[in-house]
Parts: structure tokens; sequence; C-alpha cells
């Protein structure tokens, strides 16, 4: 057993770009592909990955120090530090028992794939982390292991449905065929859906408006570059930057939405094949079931809804931080909201203006979810040596990832009973969204008929 988690250990140090595109090439070879593809499959893979972390910490470093002078404009004092998910994810590995979640992911969706409760096959094991996460959360509310370990194998299940229901509309927004998302970021669209719904019945925001849209409304406007620079600059005039330093983060805007959907087209590229050779090895196999691959979120980075969002909301989210009463964190490593836009983009299908006014409506939930959290985090930071909080500090992540789950169901764990009238009502949010974009899909798939 040691052995076997030093090797496990040894490749995830590697990171995403190494572990991914390894599992991919074993799929495809079970998949009869032949080596040589199956190899130089994996390696646009692993290139794709690379090409898109690059261009999103190129983002991260360029945004991050317009948002702190911001804060600092504003006089923001705040005693939560945001140390984002690297920070957490350092704290969920450092649980001693985190090796076992890998068995508990795998064995789960095996079962779930043999008794045809999924047709996903999850191979980004590499983002087992934040099941771990959950685990640590649920542990340190509760104290007990066995529920840590409950609720963490309830959310790989959700998100093995969730990553079935959303395959088609994934599809639809990136033309990556065969492909899904299994990360849990998805869950917090449990959340946004109703609200989604809701914005059904107000006039004006039952048109569909996109980057597409846009550009045909203001033209240049609406191209990524342009789209970008303007973005960038007013983030710098927020900032009180020079004229030089908001000129600079215009064009450093414009570069990452211009170079965003130019290294998706690598996932597109590098999947294709795989999800080809998949597709006839389950047609001969399994007749009548169409299997998907389930992995990371950035095989929708390609969309510029994505960060477009994500940019419009840093001010926002700095603002909200500053006035909301009982708030206590101040964003930092986590300002880019990616637990937001991701989902709200799979949610409203690509509706530009839905996925910001989404994040108007439901940024407070992840500032006080985020404050809620940070003594239990800075508790098990300090248990396990992990992080390094200074003195009367604490740590948390201001845009933690499926922020509602993890609350109601650590609640339930603790014993709580509003806790647990919040997993009902959870719960059945997630069956409507399951009924209802399944219906979405179907509809989609007549009107291409």
């Amino acid at each position: 057993m040691a052995t076997l988690q030093s090797w496990i250990e040894f490749i995830l140090a590697l990171g995403a770009p190494v572990f991914v595109p390894f599992i991919m090439i074993v799929v495809g070879l079970f998949a009869r592909m032949k080596l040589k593809e199956a190899v130089s499959a994996a390696l646009t893979l692993g290139v794709a990955f690379i090409g898109m972390n690059i261009v999103v910490g190129f983002m991260m470093d360029s945004m991050g120090p317009a948002a702190r002078s911001f804060a600092q404009n504003t006089g923001i004092q705040l005693n939560i530090i945001d140390g984002g998910w690297t920070s957490l994810a350092t704290l969920a590995w450092a649980w001693p028992l985190a090796f076992f979640m890998f068995p508990l992911q795998l064995g789960l969706n095996i079962l779930m794939l043999i008794t045809k409760q999924t047709n996903t096959l999850n191979v980004d094991l590499w983002n087992v982390w934040g099941k771990i996460l959950t685990a640590v959360l649920v542990l340190g509310v509760s104290g007990s292991i066995p529920l840590a370990f409950i609720v963490a194998g309830l959310q790989v299940i959700l998100e093995l449905k969730l990553g079935d229901v959303n395959q088609k509309h994934i599809y639809r927004l990136t033309q990556i065929p065969g492909v899904t998302s299994t990360h849990s970021m998805t869950l917090f669209g449990i959340i946004l859906y109703p609200l989604n719904r809701l914005f059904d019945y107000i006039p004006g925001l039952n048109k569909h408006i996109d980057a597409n849209w846009l550009k045909e409304k203001i033209g240049v406007f609406a191209e990524n570059h342009v789209m970008g620079f303007i973005i960038g600059g007013l983030l710098g005039l927020f900032a009180s930057y020079s004229l030089q330093e908001t000129l600079l983060l215009g064009v450093q805007a414009a570069a990452s939405l211009t170079l965003f959907p130019m290294v998706a087209k690598l996932f597109m590229q590098a999947l294709a094949p795989l999800s080809d050779a998949v597709s006839e090895f389950m047609r001969r196999r399994f007749s009548g079931r169409e299997l998907h691959i389930g992995l990371d979120w950035p095989i929708m980075a390609g969309c510029n809804e994505i960060w477009v969002t994500a940019i419009v909301l840093v001010p926002v989210t700095l603002l909200l931080a500053a006035v909301l009463p009982g708030n206590n964190i101040l964003p930092f490593a986590g300002i880019i909201n990616l637990s937001l836009a991701v989902p709200a983009l799979i949610v409203t299908g690509g509706n530009l203006l839905r996925m910001i006014l989404l994040g108007l409506v439901t940024t407070p939930v992840f500032l006080y979810i985020a404050t809620y959290f940070a003594p239990i985090i800075t508790n098990l930071a300090r248990q396990t040596n992990a992080l390094d909080v200074p003195a009367g500090q604490m740590i948390s992540w201001s845009t933690l990832e499926y922020p509602v789950y993890r609350y109601i169901f650590t609640q339930v764990a603790a014993g709580s009973l509003l806790g647990i009238v919040g997993a009902i009502v959870w719960l059945g949010l997630f069956s409507w969204y399951v009924k209802d974009m399944k219906k979405r899909a179907q509809a989609m798939a007549d009107d291409q008929l």
C-alpha cells in the first residue's frame, strides 16, 4: 500500500498536464487506439493544459495587482486572508487519509457504470483534492471520519450525474465531442438554475445575449481583443492606475481574451480522436450506450463569456466585501470567480447578461460561506502545519467552490436540523435541475432535426 501511495503521489506531483494525459493514454489503448495516435492525442492534451495554465496565470497575475490596488483605495481592512484554491489544496493533501479518496471515487464510478447509473467515465482524478477538501471540512465541523467520506462519496455520485445531464450543453458551447466536465464546481449550478428560470419572466432578460450577439450588435467593440482592452482599462481606472499602467492592463486583458479560444482549440484537437475511439468501443460492446469522458473545466475555457463575467465581477466582489455586514474576508487570491462563472455558463447556455446578473446576486453567498469556514480552515491548518497563518488572522477562500453544498452537508454531518432541511431542499433542486436540463438537451436535439 505504501509503495502504491508513493507512486500515486509521484504522478500527482507532476500536475494535471502530465497526470490527465497519462490516464488518457491508458483509456485510449483500452479503446483500441493505436499507440502513436494515443500518445499524440495525450501530448496535445498536455500542451492544451499547459497553454491554458499559462494564459490563466498570465491573466491572474495581471488582474490581481489591480484588484489589490482597488481594495487599498477603498480602505478595506478585513482579518481573513484569501489563500485561493492552492492553499486549500495544500490543506486537503495534508490530511493523512487523503489517499483513500482515490479508491472511493474510482469504485463509485465503476459501480455506477456497471449498474447504468451514469454514462460518464471521470478521468479527472487530479481534482480528487476537491472531494478531499469536502471531507476535511466535514471532519472539521463534525469530527466524524465516516461522515466525511459519506459526504465526499455523495459528491462523487452527484458530479457524475451532472456530467451526464450537462454533456449536451457543454458540447453546444465548446463543440468538443464525447466529453463533459466532472469538476464539482458544476454543483453550484443547482443554486443558479432557479434564479436563471426566474429571469425567464423578467422583460428584457429572455433574449440570448452572448459574445456572438454582442459582435452582431456593436461590431468591433465586441471582438475579443477590443472587449478585453475595454474591460482591462476600466479595471485599471477602478484601481487608480496611471495612464501607462491602465493601457498596459488593457492590452494584457486583450491578449488573454484573444488567446483563450486559440488554446481551447487544442482540447478539441486532442480529444476528438479519443472520443471517436471510445464511442466505437462502446458501440461494439454496449449497444445503445454512449460513454462520455469526464474532464476538468478548462475544456470550456474558450468561451469568452466565462472571462468577461469573471473580470466584470472583480470590482463588484471587492465592493461587496467592503459593505456586507458580517463579511470578514478580503478577496485576493480567489478574486477571479471561476467557481461562479463556469456553472453560470452551463446553466444559462452562455447568456452573458444573465451570467453577470447571477454573479451580482450570488457573490455574497461565496463571501459569507468563506467567512463561516475560516475558523475551521484556520484550525485545521494549524493542527496539520500545512499552512502558516499569522497570529490574529485566519485563512479561507473567497470564491470557495460549490459553497452551498459544502455548507449544507457539513451542517447535516454536525446534526443540525436546519442543515437537514437545507439538504432536503437542495436535493429537491438537484432533481429539478437534472429533469429540466434533460428536457433542454432533448429540445436542442429536436431543433437540429
